[in-house]
């Protein structure tokens, strides 16, 4: 049985907890941050669940499913 392929820039921007949920990180917090303000860095340094049929899509290019 050959190995299982998956997708290695789907693998760098989500993670598959224990549980099954998949998170990813928010993006514009790479740079010019000074301009934001502190409660906006503050909400996008926060994981968050990706749910739904594109949750269901994701898991399939990682080899969850």
């Amino acid at each position: 049985m050959p190995k299982k392929k998956i997708k290695k820039a789907v693998s760098k921007r989500f993670k598959v907890t224990k549980t099954g949920k998949v998170m990813f990180g928010h993006q514009n917090q790479g740079h010019l941050m000074r301009k934001k303000s502190a409660k906006q860095k503050r909400r996008l340094s926060v994981k968050s669940e990706l749910k739904g049929l594109f949750g269901r899509k994701i898991k399939m290019m990682l080899g969850h499913v």
